[in-house]
């Protein structure tokens, strides 16, 4: 053991035996303090060494979330080829109306309603002539009713309470002989004046449909007055042919004295030609809107009207009934007030006479045939139009579904106005409408454009307005179809 004093001594200093600067034994080194542990916190890195930065490893925001609509199809994707929508039924496109009716095939509503709007739309050359023509009926019907009241009224006076057949056959001979001639001409007036009246509404409808206002006079041109009136004289001619083999022999029978036979016959025979009548007045029912709008002949609008309610013929009937019902209705409503004044101030005693014992035999008022012949005419002149507009646009929609002429339709009313021979040519089957090719009317014939996704032969491409791009005639079919 050494007695070193420096044994122990501060580290890093020689031994006190040892020069300053000399090595000590064993070479270079020796002597060196000793290697000691290293002191708390020695040999550490400095606070902070190896941690990662603030956000080291975290995901920014939004990392590894989809951006929006990431994973979701395209509009369209997964569609067939072609315009969107292919394969169903695309949301059509509501229809032009340029006269307030939507030109394509129509509803019942749509007739209907299609009546008062075209009436609403033009009143002058509705309402206002079918009160003028209306007035000039009624002022010749009131003559012709006040000379049928006095014969009838005379006849009820000159018959006996008791009469014996030879007097009661005298007093009928005298009531026809006076009555009859103005029944008859009553009846050729009202025949003549409702076919001027329906011609001129027709004519006048028809242009409303395509948002035209027309006048009064240029009604009356349109209206081939002479040509309605043959036209409905043929109807009622053929309508009242079916009923004469039936009375014809009923009255055989009678005459025969087979009452059981004639009976019979007539109940069975009147039930015929009441079913024959009613179908054969309605297959005929467009007669007068084809004679009008069509320029054709009478047999040829007969043999027209009978073409277009082929196959329609229970839907004609149940609108036809339907308008006659409402039409019917309104006339009744607007003619009871003056129905019921003119009984108050007709007569020989107003009220007395209505219930009184005299009732029978009470002259006629001229003041209760004015005022029924006021009523007549308010009822007729709002009553005519809304029967002639229901007519027309029955006669429409059956072009419009078998003919499609709703598209000739639509293109004329985007003209401002159109001449007789244009509206004329517009409405015949077969003819070009104004603006468009021959052969490209409406109507079945060669050349006739088809409706849009209807009637397009296959084999020729997309229809019209359904190729890709929905533009185009025919366009070529996709690939892989």
């Amino acid at each position: 053991m050494s007695d070193n004093a420096s044994w122990g001594g501060p580290p890093g200093q020689p031994p006190s035996n040892q020069p300053a600067g000399e090595p000590g034994p064993g070479g270079p080194g020796f002597g060196s303090p000793l290697p000691r542990y290293p002191s708390p916190g020695a040999g550490q890195p400095p606070p902070g060494h190896g941690q990662p930065p603030p956000g080291y490893g975290q995901q920014p925001p939004g990392h590894g979330q989809p951006p929006p609509g990431y994973g979701q199809p395209p509009p369209g994707y997964g569609q067939p080829y072609g315009a969107p929508g292919y394969g169903q039924r695309a949301a059509q496109p509501a229809a032009p109306a340029p006269g307030g009716v939507p030109l394509r095939p129509l509803a019942v509503g749509d007739i209907l309603s299609g009546a008062f709007t075209l009436i609403r739309h033009n009143p002058a050359a509705t309402l206002g002539l079918a009160a003028i023509v209306q007035t000039v009926y009624g002022i010749c019907g009131a003559f012709i009713s006040w000379e049928e009241l006095n014969a009838a009224h005379q006849f009820r006076t000159s018959l006996p309470p008791q009469a014996t057949p030879a007097q009661a056959s005298h007093a009928l001979s005298q009531f026809f002989s006076s009555f009859g001639p103005y029944l008859l001409l009553n009846i050729g007036l009202l025949f003549v004046f409702q076919a001027v009246l329906t011609g001129m509404l027709t004519g006048a409808i028809g242009r409303g449909l395509l948002g035209s206002r027309i006048t009064i006079g240029k009604a009356w041109r349109i209206a081939r007055v002479p040509a309605v009136i043959r036209v409905s004289l043929l109807v009622t001619l053929i309508l009242i042919g079916l009923w004469v083999p039936v009375g014809a022999l009923v009255v055989l029978f009678t005459v025969a004295h087979i009452n059981v036979a004639a009976v019979l016959f007539g109940v069975v025979g009147g039930i015929a030609a009441l079913v024959a009548t009613v179908w054969i007045w309605i297959r005929l029912t467009l007669a007068v809107p084809a004679t009008v709008l069509e320029n054709i002949g009478p047999v040829a609008a007969l043999r027209r009207s009978w073409q277009l309610v082929q196959g329609s013929w229970w839907r004609m009937f149940g609108i036809t009934l339907l308008a006659g019902i409402v039409v019917s209705f309104i006339a009744f409503i607007l003619q009871l007030p003056f129905t019921i004044i003119g009984t108050v101030v007709g007569g020989s005693g107003g009220l007395t006479s209505m219930f009184g014992a005299n009732a029978a035999t009470a002259a006629p008022s001229m003041a209760s045939v004015i005022i029924g012949a006021i009523g007549g005419i308010v009822a007729a002149t709002c009553a005519r139009p809304l029967s002639a507009g229901v007519t027309v646009l029955l006669y429409t929609d059956m072009r419009i579904r078998k003919e499609g002429l709703d598209l000739a339709l639509q293109q004329a009313s985007q003209r401002q106005a159109l001449t007789g021979a244009e509206f004329s040519s517009l409405w015949r089957p077969g003819q070009a409408a104004p603006g468009q090719p021959p052969g490209a009317g409406p109507g079945p014939g060669p050349g006739a454009a088809p409706r849009p996704g209807e009637g397009w032969p296959p084999g020729q491409g997309w229809p019209p307005g359904q190729g890709p791009g929905g533009t185009g005639y025919g366009a070529a079919t996709p690939p892989g179809w």
